[in-house]
Parts: structure tokens; C-alpha cells; sequence
């Protein structure tokens, strides 16, 4: 993110490009770069958001982008986990998971609006300073035997 955020700044001095301007290839590319977040520790929005920025979008455009994104991902796994909420024995968890399903959808909502807002004025550098601290207090507590 950190990178991505310097090459796009050495680049565009400009407020950038929306997405209605993106060119199917850049649009292609930027799907593609999230296919990345399947090696561990890398995030699918922050890939997805820095391949956009490196498109020429505005912040808020790439964050806006890289939720879009997320939406088919999301919506193909919650189809293949469905069934299973309706295997025999599993009316147990039927309540708590749709409690569950509505309550992640509420955060999911106010997170995205949270940062669309934050990301209109400002860069990815905070966003790559919690990954960095988040990724290496993981790390060591992996290393400790604390999780596994």
C-alpha cells in the first residue's frame, strides 16, 4: 500500500479519474490484482484499492471499486456455505447465523460509508500502518505458540 500509494502520487497530481472513465483493460487489471489477496497477509481491499489508484483513480473511486468488487466474492460464498444452514441437525444454528449474517451486513454498511468518506481526503498510508502492525503482532503470536 505504501508503494502503491508513492508511485500513484509520483504520477498523478491531479484529483484523478472516476470509474465511468476506466478502460475495460484497467478495469480487467484491477479485478486481476485482487486474485492476489489468496497469498497470506495480503488484503484484498488494499490490493484492489492500490491497483486502482495505480489506474489513475481518485481514492474515493478506488475504495468505492474495491467494495463493488467484493460484492460477487461475497455473494458466491455465501451460496456455497447456505446449504449447510439447512443440513439435518444445523436448525440449531439457523437463528444465531442469521442474527450473524444481518448483524455483518449493518457493520459492513457503516464501514464502507466510513471509509468512502475517509478515503475522499485522504491516502492508504494509515490503512498500510494497521496492516503492518496488525500483520506483525500476528506473526508474533504465531511465532510464540500463541495461535496457530
Amino acid at each position: 500500500m505504501f508503494l502503491g500509494e508513492r508511485l500513484r502520487r509520483r504520477k498523478l497530481e491531479t484529483g484523478g479519474r472516476s470509474i465511468e472513465r476506466l478502460s475495460y483493460a484497467q478495469s480487467v487489471f484491477v479485478g486481476f490484482a485482487q486474485s492476489f489477496a489468496l497469498l497470506p497477509g495480503i488484503s484484498r481491499s488494499g490490493i484492489s484499492m492500490v491497483a486502482g489508484l495505480l489506474c489513475d483513480l481518485n481514492h474515493e473511486d478506488a475504495a468505492h471499486y474495491s467494495f463493488l468488487l467484493a460484492t460477487p466474492v461475497i455473494l458466491a460464498a455465501a451460496l456455497l456455505e447456505m446449504p449447510k444452514l439447512f443440513a439435518p441437525g444445523a436448525h440449531v444454528v439457523l437463528i444465531q447465523a442469521i442474527v450473524g449474517g444481518i448483524a455483518a451486513g449493518i457493520a459492513a454498511y457503516f464501514s464502507v460509508a466510513f471509509l468512502t468518506r475517509y478515503f475522499r481526503s485522504n491516502d492508504l498510508r494509515p490503512f498500510g500502518w494497521y496492516c503492518v502492525v496488525l500483520g506483525a503482532g500476528c506473526l508474533i503470536l504465531a511465532r510464540i505458540g500463541a495461535i496457530s
